[in-house]
């Protein structure tokens, strides 16, 4: 039991924020962009993945549901995957940016860009 309280809340865990907040860049691209769409079937994959990684890193079914269930959290997360977005150029208002910015990362074979087509 000690070792659970040791582990820090999942919100603070790099290994599951970062993958979620890549899933949320890709989401939002293709939210406002109608030409690019998410590849759903890769995409419950990769979601299923971060999960693996909490399990794997000791959290419980009941601590990593309570995690995806949070509207804070997942606020919190959008909001970092927005401003992202905005680093690499998407402009609210502005589809066609949010396009740009999916395209770009498809070329670039990042993660974004696999959930994406």
């Amino acid at each position: 039991m000690a070792l659970a309280q040791a582990r820090p809340p999942l919100g603070q865990v790099a290994q599951v924020t970062e993958p979620l907040i890549t899933a949320a860049m890709a989401y939002e691209i293709s939210r406002v962009c109608g030409a690019v769409n998410i590849r759903l079937l890769r995409g419950i994959g990769y979601l299923n993945g971060i999960k693996s990684t909490a399990r794997g890193l000791g959290y419980s079914s009941v601590e990593i549901d309570s995690f995806v269930d949070d509207r804070t959290q997942k606020r919190n997360l959008e909001d970092v995957a927005r401003g992202r977005l905005r680093d690499l150029g998407a402009i609210d208002g502005q589809p066609e940016t949010f396009c740009a910015v999916g395209r770009s990362q498809i070329a670039a074979g990042s993660q974004i860009g696999r959930l994406l087509h």
